[in-house]
């Protein structure tokens, strides 16, 4: 059954906020924190409680023109020998600012394209984490998978490195939507991927789509959901296309003419929830639906689901360690960016520093605001005064801000005793009234993606 359109739609229609994987986003980051900074927030950590641990791999075979991350072309393996090289070092120099080995709860390697890397790359980076962290047994680790990128060989380093979980990047599958954003992939080759990371031992599959892409409609993406029921993954995650050719420049060799519009997309996205809740999965967050068995959902129906810059997660480690290029370090006292261009983070390597160059210090008054954005996203739910209370802030503090919410979103929310409620179980306009809370966004509004 179609849910009925709200005055609150419009809103929905043409807005642009922030994803909120982390509060402020990353574009208010400034060069006031840098490594002495960094340095002394690693040297902080608890060297009790586990971490997180992000390695960032930049490089690409192809260059898809929907990618808006920090991405880069090679035909050859010679710059990712230079650049493992140098993880390996970064790996090294952060660990040794910890007080001993430095227990580690998940290992994720994003991108670009991990598969990327030939078989002892991927042993060479695990070697150097193994070696530098007290990896635990139950640890999950994940990899962005590329199925072009993957061969026998590959799938075996996966596996000796300990592989968890995959994510598959599948967008779609019609040809005319896969010839306008320059990623031609079969479904037979996603399909020999999939069956050869389980056959290795991958205990959760994950498949990521996009939903606004160029010459995309409701056939189109019915029959792309329908291929990936075939694939039976245990997670899916469908994100919305952010067309921003003014910052990720390959963004104007895709046809703006053929790109849905703000209604077209919010139906397409529909369609997409509808067809996944027919085929079993059980919704987690705004974006990400799973199995009913899977922890992604287990943790979404306890209150537990988290957020970090990879998105929906189970990780509750307070402390991420980013390595790479462009990779994001979150601490308990703020966030942290490498230098983003593969060149300048070399560059500080070899000059024997941290590759950190800007960030942002978090006040009280942030954390709070981030928290109530985490819970708003996670559950579509926030105890606004009692996150308030536990930050040394007041709910009087947020008395306007929930009037604000209550004005503009109507019945599309409910407050009651500070409780604040998205009242739609899909959470459509949590963006929306996360941006409320965020003090940020008047600056840079122009550069965030779509609400829906």
């Amino acid at each position: 059954m179609t849910r009925s359109p709200s005055p609150a739609d419009s809103l929905l229609a043409r807005a642009s906020v922030p994803r909120y994987t982390s509060y402020p986003p990353a574009n208010h980051f400034t060069p006031e924190v840098g490594p002495d900074r960094h340095a002394r927030w690693i040297a902080s950590v608890d060297p009790d409680r586990p971490v997180s641990i992000y390695l960032h791999i930049p490089f690409c075979r192809r260059l898809c023109h929907f990618c808006a991350c920090r991405t880069q072309g090679t035909r050859t393996d010679a710059p990712l020998d230079a650049y493992v090289k140098r993880l390996v070092t970064e790996i090294r120099r952060v660990a040794a600012l910890l007080r001993h080995p430095q227990p580690a709860s998940a290992v994720h390697f994003g991108g670009g394209t991990p598969t990327i890397l030939p078989p002892h790359l991927l042993r060479a980076i695990d070697a150097a984490l193994r070696s530098s962290f007290d990896v635990l047994p139950d640890a999950e680790v994940s990899v962005e998978v590329d199925p072009m990128e993957l061969d026998e060989r590959r799938l075996d380093a996966l596996a000796s490195i300990g592989l968890t979980r995959a994510s598959i990047g599948v967008q779609d599958f019609a040809d005319a939507v896969q010839s306008a954003i320059g990623r031609p992939q079969s479904f037979e080759a996603t399909r020999a991927a999939a069956e050869g990371l389980r056959a290795r031992g991958a205990r959760s599959l994950n498949v990521d789509l996009i939903y606004g892409l160029p010459h995309q409609d409701a056939a189109s993406l019915r029959a792309t959901l329908a291929h990936v029921d075939e694939l039976v993954p245990d997670r899916v995650a469908i994100y919305g296309y952010a067309h921003v050719p003014q910052m990720a420049r390959r963004q104007r060799l895709i046809p703006q003419d053929a790109l849905p519009g703000p209604a077209e997309r919010l139906a397409l996205f529909e369609l997409a929830r509808r067809l996944l809740l027919w085929a079993g999965y059980v919704p987690a967050g705004i974006d990400h639906f799973a199995r009913p068995g899977d922890t992604l959902a287990l943790a979404a129906q306890a209150g537990r689901l988290r957020r970090n810059f990879q998105g929906y997660t189970t990780d509750d480690a307070r402390v991420l360690l980013g390595f790479g290029a462009s990779a994001i370090s979150r601490f308990p006292q703020g966030h942290v960016q490498n230098a983003p261009a593969s060149g300048a983070w070399a560059a500080r390597i070899d000059e024997g520093r941290l590759a950190s160059v800007r960030g942002y210090a978090l006040s009280s008054e942030d954390r709070c605001r981030g928290e109530i954005i985490d819970r708003l996203m996670c559950d579509f739910a926030a105890d606004v005064g009692g996150i308030a209370a536990a930050h040394g802030m007041t709910l009087a503090a947020f008395h306007a801000t929930l009037e604000r919410i209550l004005e503009r979103f109507g019945p599309e929310v409910a407050v009651e005793a500070g409780h604040l409620r998205l009242t739609a179980s899909d959470g459509r306009f949590a963006r929306l009234v996360c941006a409320e809370f965020d003090t940020f966004l008047a600056q840079k509004e122009a550069a965030y993606s779509r609400a829906i």
